[in-house]
């Protein structure tokens, strides 16, 4: 009678170890010495045995440590990139609470109120250093006589806004001192080293201070008026210039004053609204950082924390970078793919990659000493007189740091774009070649267009490499925190600018542990960080996308 028993039996030449087998047919499987053994007492050791299984042995095998390495390397590097940002987070998003704080600070002791005048007097002055540029470029097209009634009129101009300077200066010294008493008594003075200096500091009568300062109004509204008075008169009589494009600059200039003359009258009406009691809600802490213009820091009248002009500065960089990086990369890597010999590949392909192993301070040597001092005395040249924004006066700018920054970025976007030409299926070109298209047709039409995907993410890759330098921009950029002129158009790139990164790197060593200072540049490091993932990221999609596209 067929009796079924289900066991674990591990003997079985042909069933597998460790599996559930039936009786009979397992012993239908043993070969027939091993049948004669079990036949007679399978049953009776099934029926009163337990069936327990046997415990599995696991060896370790040279796949299982090359999986377990690269499993653990992938492991650490995300609990490192989540350690990153719980550092960043940590250390810079006490900086809003502390920047509310601050702004609080600058409105209650009347530093607000000062600066709405300060804004006239910097804006009288910046009209006044665009009337002495205008003066030096016409050094080499007008006569003597006219230089000599320019600087007269430019003179003049300058001395209409010493009351106002002089005004400014006064409630400035007032509201500092409110400041430094109202931060001493709050236990809120966040500078290093200034704790002794403001300890015997008498104290300031906050209502008397603040009554002193909103009666220079009437102050003001006399001395703007007065201002603008000498100003228009100055501009009836205006010099008369001999070239056509000094005219063409300074009717431009005229037209700028115009402008200013004309926004007084609001500044007056500011300076009267003005309360010192009105309440600052929190998401300024945000936006004064987001979208503030103003990157001061150690200053003795009020620190501010704007990330737009080192946001400005970085994109410029990355956009004469990447303008120059992105043809010679491209059209190298087409270059080498498609048309050069294979003497040619073995000798062009090392030597640009050998670029990416040069030093960044070696490259920022070379543009403070040879790229820097090029441009600018190219840009004297009366080669480049048609130029508008020539003669330069700044050899460390913008166009310098984007040009060593492009001589870095060429073999990162030539390699990736190399290897995504040669990816393209070799059907494609033979298709191409088929129809009766010759090598050029082939490459901007077939070649280029399968591989664009993977092209657009080493540019993307290089512009990653381009965000995050640091070495280059801290020596060749110029390092001046403030955003371009863009009235001058393209001039605009050959002015000195900030970047995130360089600043990071020569503020940090420099502060307080814990101070708003400190934490404001961890903020622009989480700003940074983000951008850069961000791009890595469309970089990544745009991989998957390239090679989904041509299967």
């Amino acid at each position: 009678r067929a009796r079924e028993f289900r066991l674990f039996f591990s003997g079985c030449g042909r069933c597998q170890p460790k599996r559930v087998c039936n009786v009979n047919v397992t012993l239908r499987h043993l070969p027939p010495p091993l049948r004669r053994r079990h036949d007679w007492k399978m049953a009776e050791v099934v029926a009163t045995s337990p069936l327990v299984a046997p415990r599995p042995v696991r060896r370790w095998r040279a796949d299982d440590f090359i999986k377990a390495f690269f499993g653990s390397n992938a492991l650490i590097a995300i609990v490192v990139l989540g350690l990153i940002t719980i550092f960043l987070f940590r250390e810079g998003f006490g900086f809003f609470g502390q920047n509310l704080r601050n702004i609080r600070l600058y409105r209650r002791a009347g530093l607000e109120y000062v600066d709405i005048m300060r804004d006239a007097a910097n804006a009288h002055a910046a009209l006044s250093r665009g009337l002495n540029l205008t003066w030096k470029s016409a050094q080499t097209t007008e006569s003597p006589e006219t230089l000599a009634r320019f600087d007269q009129f430019s003179t003049a101009f300058s001395d209409s806004a010493d009351d106002l300077n002089g005004l400014v200066s006064d409630a400035g010294e007032k509201a500092v001192a409110l400041r430094d008493a109202l931060a001493l008594q709050a236990g809120d003075v966040d500078r290093g080293g200034e704790k002794e200096g403001h300890a015997s500091a008498a104290p300031v009568d906050e209502a008397a201070t603040i009554s002193a300062l909103r009666a220079n109004t009437a102050t003001f509204a006399a001395i703007s008026s007065t201002m603008a008075e000498k100003i228009r008169g100055l501009l009836k009589t205006p010099p008369i210039f001999e070239n056509a494009k000094t005219k063409r600059v300074f009717d431009s200039w005229s037209k700028r004053v115009e402008n200013y003359l004309a926004i007084l009258p609001g500044t007056t009406k500011k300076l009267a609204t003005w309360d010192t009691n009105a309440p600052v809600p929190a998401y300024r802490a945000v936006t004064g950082f987001l979208f503030g213009r103003e990157w001061t820091t150690a200053s003795f009248w009020q620190d501010w924390y704007g990330i737009i002009p080192l946001l400005v500065g970085s994109i410029m960089v990355s956009i004469v970078a990447l303008a120059i990086a992105v043809p010679f990369g491209v059209a190298s890597a087409i270059y080498v793919s498609e048309i050069a010999f294979p003497a040619e590949k073995q000798l062009i392909k090392p030597y640009v990659e050998f670029i990416a192993a040069i030093p960044s301070v070696v490259l920022g040597f070379f543009g403070i000493a040879v790229v820097g001092e090029t441009i600018r005395q190219l840009s004297q040249s009366r080669f480049f007189h048609w130029v508008g924004f020539f003669p330069i006066s700044e050899r460390l700018n913008v166009f310098t740091a984007g040009s060593l920054l492009a001589l870095m970025a060429v073999p990162t976007i030539f390699t990736l774009a190399e290897d995504a030409l040669r990816n393209v299926p070799s059907g494609f070109k033979e298709a191409s070649y088929a129809l009766g298209a010759n090598r050029l047709q082939t490459i901007g039409r077939v070649i280029v267009p399968a591989s664009l995907s993977g092209i657009v993410s080493a540019v993307l890759l290089g512009l990653g490499r381009v965000i995050g330098e640091t070495m280059v921009v801290l020596l060749c950029a110029g390092n001046r925190i403030a955003i371009p002129d863009f009235t001058q158009g393209l001039g605009a790139f050959f002015q000195p600018v900030h970047t995130m990164t360089g600043i990071i790197a020569q503020e940090m060593g420099e502060v307080v542990r814990g101070s708003i200072h400190y934490r404001a540049l961890f903020m622009v490091g989480l700003v940074l960080f983000a951008i850069t993932l961000a791009i890595n990221y469309g970089a990544q999609k745009l991989v998957q996308r390239y090679r989904m596209s041509i299967g």
